[in-house]
């Protein structure tokens, strides 16, 4: 059974070497650094439970200078280890960030260990740019997206270089890379 310090580590090292190290996300490097990035973990397998911390953790990252906090890693081991169940379970959480008010403010993008993008087949490597160790919901400021986006030329392309970073990479370059 997966621990919070586990799984905060896997996500990490997921983080340091995927998304900092293939570059999946070009704007992840800096949060990092300053270490503006909370990884924070909900160990139960229950939906009402997780959605309780994704509230309870939109509310924190409103309330905390962006300076300091800007942006929520919430890793949910135990939560819908089927994609289909967890893919449903989003609508859940944007009904979250409407009922806050939060629409505009903040984003929440989600990840899963069997993420799969609609059109493509489960092992399918562009799959991967959207794989963590576990069911994460990344809570992310629209602002920061805003300025990450404006600093960075030609951000609608990071998809299309991400596709072919994964391409180059192969099943058995990310599996070294991620150890699995």
């Amino acid at each position: 059974m997966t621990t919070e310090a586990q799984a905060i580590a896997d996500t990490q090292a997921w983080v340091d070497k995927a998304v900092i190290g293939l570059n999946l996300c070009p704007f992840a490097k800096a949060v990092v650094t300053k270490k503006q990035l909370r990884y924070v973990v909900c160990m139960d397998s229950e939906p009402e439970q997780v959605l309780k911390m994704l509230q309870e953790e939109m509310q924190l990252l409103i309330n905390t200078d962006a300076a300091v906090l800007d942006t929520t890693l919430l890793i949910a081991p135990n939560l819908l280890p089927d994609f289909l169940e967890f893919n449903e379970f989003l609508f859940d959480c944007d009904s979250v960030l409407l009922s806050m008010e939060l629409e505009g403010v903040l984003q929440i993008a989600d990840f899963h260990p069997r993420y799969q993008f609609a059109g493509t087949e489960p092992d399918d490597i562009s799959n991967f740019t959207n794989r963590a160790p576990y069911p994460t919901l990344h809570l992310l400021r629209e602002e920061s997206i805003d300025k990450a986006v404006e600093a960075f030329p030609d951000a609608s392309r990071i998809y299309e270089r991400n596709m072919q970073v994964l391409e180059d990479l192969g099943r058995e370059g990310w599996a070294g890379l991620v150890g699995k």
